[in-house]
């Protein structure tokens, strides 16, 4: 029974993650979401299985679950399982079966992709040369990745499938092998392939290969170089390695236009006419910057310009030299081993890509899956390191100090989109408690600057944590900052937690979000002593949601008693309340539940949410941090930072020609601002605005109306710096999520009606 129920979880979430691939391919949505949630749908199996074998000790490999469902014999157990679909009255006193059709048992129960993957790896064994065998080779024959699989029987496909996945298995672990491979064949080093630790833990693993797929493919490494016989290869495979082998594979089939489903088969459709899978990582880096002010790799260049410049200014060679090391390195990284790689011009002494007689990056041209958990990756480390910079440079607190304070004295009539929109972003970065003041902002400068440690030991501090970090993710970790010690984005917070939600913190979880809606329905009910009325237990995110979002008690439990569903147009499911209105998409409802329920041992109410929906919830609050009203993953960050020198430097050469008063003090005359003299003009030209100081009121309204001038010429607006340059369209799509929905459904009706197996 237990492996019943495990074997149905897969089979549910395989047609989930299946949907998200058609919606990458078909209608657009960001590969880096589909990769997100499919992480988390390979968690869960993960979690479910090791749940389940904590009771069943070594019977925990996917050969074992096979081998038990099976009975022993997937051919004999062919028609054995079947699945049934029913019509079900309103009042649910009839039904009637529509349909039942035996389940293909080698497909549901990802028979085929346990074969592919244990025969590559006893293949690779057999030489460790990176090449198949003169018997593989003769199997696999030539993959054609133009095959008309609308044309082709289930067989042909089947083989299709099979010489992609060896091919492309092959072509993971060279590429990231290659490091230590080459160690050994060109520098004389004698690394025990068979004994080196290729986990993301592992000393190898600061030598970028691969972006998004490091953990499966150290594990694939690991099996792929033991000595053949020495490890019984069928009980290290456990289920969620098939399953994500199962992912990674569907991601392609559904792009080309081939899904199955328990109840229909091969599901058949025309490919998309213009997908590519490195769509969207092609365009995060830009490589032949075509859309100025978008792609990653481009600023990194004007900033290093820039940053010679301030160093030039200040008189200090040095003084960004380890910020520019920083995105260099992410540069160079990103250009060699995010959407291409080395690999697909030759590596001396690897193996040429299986795919060389289509597509030598074929790695990354044929894997939809890596390229959306590649680009998740690349995004949160643009993200991280930008933050991180942003940490050690003024520049983009004193613009925002400056920016606030222009507003607010009417030199500026509205609010510069660019600027108010990172004030909203982060709010408690640039002042001091998130309090944006309308007055005395020389003194809101000042608490903002003492209100954390900027001494050389908190420096010093950051710096051990650091080195100490495990991964390049934890040395950019933003609890480290001293200033832009901001809130995670939903991404970040999974891949901390193992992309297990329920491992996130009720401290962590952002307020405006699905997820701290569930959690809210699943904190603990208690009485207030002097009211005698119900309210939620008083925990940490209750408290953050209330002083965030303004709710009280009533509002907070009516919430907690009502779970988002993510499919409007039901008759039963309400409008949404207030409380909901920033977290639930628009055009969708919320339905009620009651308020009392089962409780779990520590006093919280268990509400069973299938994954399936739970995948929903966490779907959409990816999508809002990467493509959705609420992007800021999807900011370049490092384009921001142009921006910021570049308004500083128009602001100087103006102030210089007019020869400002209070630009004379900052640059030519007071020595306290020789190391930092932007700092000293912000915090003068703000002690002017409070008419503070010993300056000429003169001096101190020229200072204000240039750098006014400055800030809108041009205005800068949030929208320039998107990757994605159709992101306005995406906003759309948000209003359009039924008509997907409709569509998943068209294509796999049994997946959401009633279905019995």
């Amino acid at each position: 029974m237990a492996v019943y129920d495990l074997v149905g979880e897969w089979t549910r979430l395989r047609g989930y993650v299946q949907s998200l691939w058609r919606e990458v391919a078909y209608d657009d949505l960001n590969s880096a979401v589909a990769g997100a949630v499919s992480n988390v749908a390979i968690s869960m199996i993960k979690k479910a299985a090791s749940a389940m074998f904590v009771d069943y000790p070594g019977h925990d490999s996917y050969e074992t679950v096979m081998k038990t469902i099976t009975r022993g014999n997937p051919d004999k157990a062919q028609g054995m399982f079947s699945v049934a679909l029913y019509s079900i009255s309103p009042d649910k006193a009839r039904k009637e079966k529509v349909k039942e059709t035996h389940v293909d048992v080698k497909e549901q129960f990802m028979i085929h992709a346990y074969n592919d993957l244990r025969d590559f790896i006893l293949d690779f064994q057999k030489t460790h040369s990176g090449k198949p065998t003169k018997r593989m080779l003769a199997e696999l024959g030539n993959w054609d990745p133009k095959l008309n699989l609308q044309n082709a029987s289930d067989e042909g496909r089947i083989k299709w499938r099979r010489s992609y996945t060896i091919n492309w298995l092959y072509d993971l672990v060279n590429v990231f092998s290659s490091i230590v491979v080459q160690r050994n064949t060109m520098k004389g080093e004698k690394h025990d392939l068979s004994k080196v630790d290729w986990s993301v833990t592992g000393p190898w693993n600061k030598h970028c290969r691969l972006f998004g797929l490091n953990e499966f493919a150290g594990w694939v490494t690991t099996l792929a170089f033991q000595k053949p016989g020495t490890v019984d290869i069928s009980s290290k495979i456990l289920p969620h390695h098939v399953f994500g082998l199962q992912c990674i594979v569907d991601s392609l089939t559904v792009s080309r236009g081939w899904s199955l489903s328990g109840l229909r088969g091969h599901i058949l459709t025309p490919p998309p006419r213009d997908f590519r899978p490195r769509r969207d990582v092609d365009l995060f880096l830009d490589r032949e910057n075509k859309e100025f002010g978008r792609g990653y790799l481009q600023p990194v260049d004007i900033l290093k310009q820039l940053f010679e410049k301030d160093d030039f200014l200040h008189g200090d060679f040095d003084r960004h030299r380890d910020d520019y090391i920083m995105l260099e390195g992410f540069q160079f990284d990103f250009v060699n081993w995010l959407g291409e790689s080395k690999y697909m011009f030759g590596l001396t002494t690897i193996p040429p890509s299986r795919f060389s007689n289509s597509n030598a990056n074929g790695l990354w041209e044929y894997s939809p899956f890596l390229c959306g958990v590649g680009l998740l990756d690349a995004l949160e480390l643009a993200y991280s390191s930008t933050l991180f910079l942003w940490d050690r440079i003024p520049e983009a607190v004193m613009l925002i100090h400056l920016h606030n304070m222009l507003v607010q004295k009417g030199y500026i009539q509205q609010p510069v989109g660019l600027y108010a929109s990172l004030l909203g972003f982060f709010p408690g970065a640039f002042f001091a408690d998130g309090k944006i003041p309308t007055s005395d902002f020389g003194k809101a400068l000042v608490a903002r600057m003492s209100g954390r440690e900027t001494s050389p030991r908190a420096w010093n501090q950051r710096r051990r944590q650091a080195a100490q970090a495990a991964s390049t993710h934890g040395i950019l970790d933003t609890k480290g900052n001293l200033f832009f010690n901001v809130a995670k984005p939903c991404p970040v917070l999974l891949r901390e937690a193992d992309w297990d939600p329920e491992r996130i913190p009720d401290a962590d979880i952002p307020v405006n979000t699905l997820l701290a809606a569930l959690r809210l329905k699943q904190t603990k009910i208690v009485t207030d002593h002097k009211t005698g009325e119900k309210k939620l237990e008083e925990t940490e995110l209750v408290r953050r949601t209330k002083s965030k979002l303004g709710a009280d008690d009533k509002t907070l439990l009516q919430t907690a008693s009502s779970l988002p569903m993510l499919g409007g147009g039901v008759n039963k499911m309400q409008a949404v309340p207030d409380f909901l209105r920033d977290v639930v998409p628009e055009g969708y409802k919320a339905r009620w539940a009651s308020e009392t329920g089962k409780h779990r041992p520590n006093g919280t109410r268990q509400e069973e949410v299938p994954h399936k929906d739970l995948l929903e919830f966490i779907k959409w609050d990816v999508y809002r941090d990467i493509c959705g009203d609420s992007p800021i993953m999807s900011l370049n960050m490092v384009w921001v930072t142009v921006q910021f020198f570049m308004v500083f430097m128009k602001i100087e050469g103006a102030l210089e020609e007019a020869v400002n008063d209070l630009w004379l003090r900052a640059y030519k005359m007071d020595k306290k601002w020789a190391k930092q003299k932007r700092v000293g003009l912000t915090y003068m030209a703000l002690l002017g605005a409070d008419g503070a100081g010993e300056f000429d009121p003169d001096d101190v309204e020229e200072c204000l109306e240039i750098m006014a001038e400055q800030f809108q010429n041009p205005r800068a607006g949030f929208m320039n710096h998107i990757y994605w340059k159709d992101l306005e369209e995406m906003f759309k799509r948000m209003e359009r999520m039924e008509r997907i929905a409709s569509s998943r459904q068209k294509h796999h009706p049994a997946d959401d009606a009633c279905t019995v197996m």
